[in-house]
């Protein structure tokens, strides 16, 4: 085998989104996550661009986890030549699934309403993938167990560990030629309400660290007394609290909490509206996987049963149409799609709204927009004025922090040779730069879009 490996980064270099990243050797090639890029028009644009490589070069793609930021580039490299194995845990793999279905079905949705309303530049609009293409991708799923060395090749093996985040998340060792290369994915934090503690690596010759909060620290706050507090606020108003959220853990979290504000007595039964297709599948995805997750089968049942899911688009209509003080919580959690829009386009512009914003809000998002304090919106090609209260809980974040972040990477006995900084603002990648040489003196990289590292084994 060549003593060298070539690292190409493709996405989540300088920018948080789009996590690629390939892995040549003379024995296989080897792609971490293949997400979607998200936030600012220049990002997004990028999707429609091929990557610059040979895609039917690629042997196998391991997948940390199902966040469209880390598998929503899939059916495209599969149209792109890509024959290979996709490889992840069993609860990755079916959040994937319900994330490419989903986003597909969103895809040619908004083509198809574009076209309709003739509000894009494009004639006709496309989709970026369809149904059909991550129905393909899809075929190419293959389980692995965590904690399991698994051999690629002679020289090439890898293992996934529990990482948190989200169900299923896991961290990549990969192993080449006697060197250790680690993908941290995305780290989840300690204490989480639904999920274990992310283990932590012991080894790392090289290690690509996520940065998405390592300029920050998560705010030392009363989660449920904060949110007990907007709801109590929202019931003086006589309004509706809008939430929008991530289908995958943050939705779960969330009504979890608000069972339990219920269950303590800190708020009065507040109808609870959970409009979220791919948040329904998800707690589907939470009840198959018992072993992933805290919630007892008893406390999973009573938390479901505390609220109400809608299942159609006609009980959305419904749910805007009823005059009674209420929660909803869909999708999206950066505002960037799904049912959300109709509620906030029908809803943002009344004083007795409150929008809260429970998670990560990418640059170009309308979440930052809004988060940033944004006098209007533009929804399906039109602005709509922002009177309602704009509130966000940053404690909610499913991301570890800067001290997550340290503590993760302090259990490594040895000095890796690079430490590469991925998935990151520039600002925030170079204050955690600082922040790793101060703490651990070792060798930082922050590698820039398309920036190819050789790497010697």
């Amino acid at each position: 085998m060549d003593q060298f490996a070539k690292i190409n980064f493709l996405g989540a270099a300088n920018t948080v989104t789009g996590s690629k990243f390939l892995i040549e050797t003379s024995e296989k090639n080897i792609m971490i996550d293949c997400g979607m890029f998200q936030g600012l028009k220049v990002l997004r644009e990028l999707n429609w661009t091929n990557l610059p490589i040979d895609v039917s070069t690629i042997d196998v793609v391991l997948l940390t986890h199902g966040h469209l930021d880390h598998v929503g580039y899939l059916p495209r490299l599969v149209k792109q030549g890509f024959q290979g194995q996709i490889i992840g845990t069993a609860p990755t793999l079916a959040i994937a699934e319900i994330i490419l279905m989903d986003s597909a079905k969103i895809h040619e949705e908004d083509a198809k309403k574009a076209n309709e309303e003739n509000f894009s530049n494009h004639h006709p609009a496309l989709p970026f993938y369809t149904v059909q293409d991550a129905e393909k991708s899809i075929r190419l799923f293959q389980t692995e167990m965590v904690d399991k060395w698994i051999t690629l090749s002679e020289n090439i093996s890898y293992r996934f560990q529990y990482n948190g985040h989200i169900i299923g998340a896991t961290f990549i060792e990969l192993d080449i030629n006697g060197k250790r290369l680690v993908f941290s994915g995305d780290v989840g934090r300690s204490n989480d309400y639904l999920l274990d503690d992310p283990k932590r690596p012991e080894w790392a010759d090289f290690l690509f660290i996520e940065s998405t909060y390592g300029n920050k620290l998560h705010p030392d706050e009363d989660v449920e007394e904060q949110l007990a507090n907007i709801i109590l606020d929202v019931l003086e108003k006589k309004g509706n609290l809008i939430i929008p959220s991530f289908a995958v853990e943050r939705l779960q979290t969330l009504m979890f909490i608000i069972w339990q504000l219920y269950k303590k007595n800190k708020i009065p039964n507040i109808p609870t509206f959970i409009d979220s297709p791919m948040g329904n599948n998800v707690l589907d995805v939470f009840k198959r996987f018992p072993k992933w997750h805290k919630l007892s089968t008893a406390d999973y049942n009573a938390m479901c049963n505390h609220v109400n899911i809608i299942q159609s688009y006609k009980e959305t209509w419904e749910t805007i149409d009823d005059k009674r003080s209420k929660i909803i919580i869909a999708g999206s959690g950066m505002v960037t799609g799904g049912r959300v829009l109709t509620y906030l386009q029908q809803l943002i512009d009344e004083p007795s709204t409150t929008v809260l914003l429970v998670g990560y809000q990418a640059e170009g998002t309308r979440g930052r927009q809004l988060l940033d304090g944004a006098n209007e919106v533009k929804f399906f090609g039109k602005y709509y004025p922002v009177k309602a209260t704009i509130k966000s809980i940053e404690s909610l974040s499913a991301h570890a922090d800067q001290n997550d972040l340290i503590n993760w990477m302090s259990s490594t006995k040895n000095i890796p040779e690079k430490v590469f900084l991925i998935h990151g603002e520039p600002s925030t990648l170079d204050v955690f730069r600082v922040k790793i040489k101060d703490t651990f003196n070792w060798n930082i990289s922050i590698p820039k879009l398309t920036d190819v590292e050789k790497i010697i084994l």
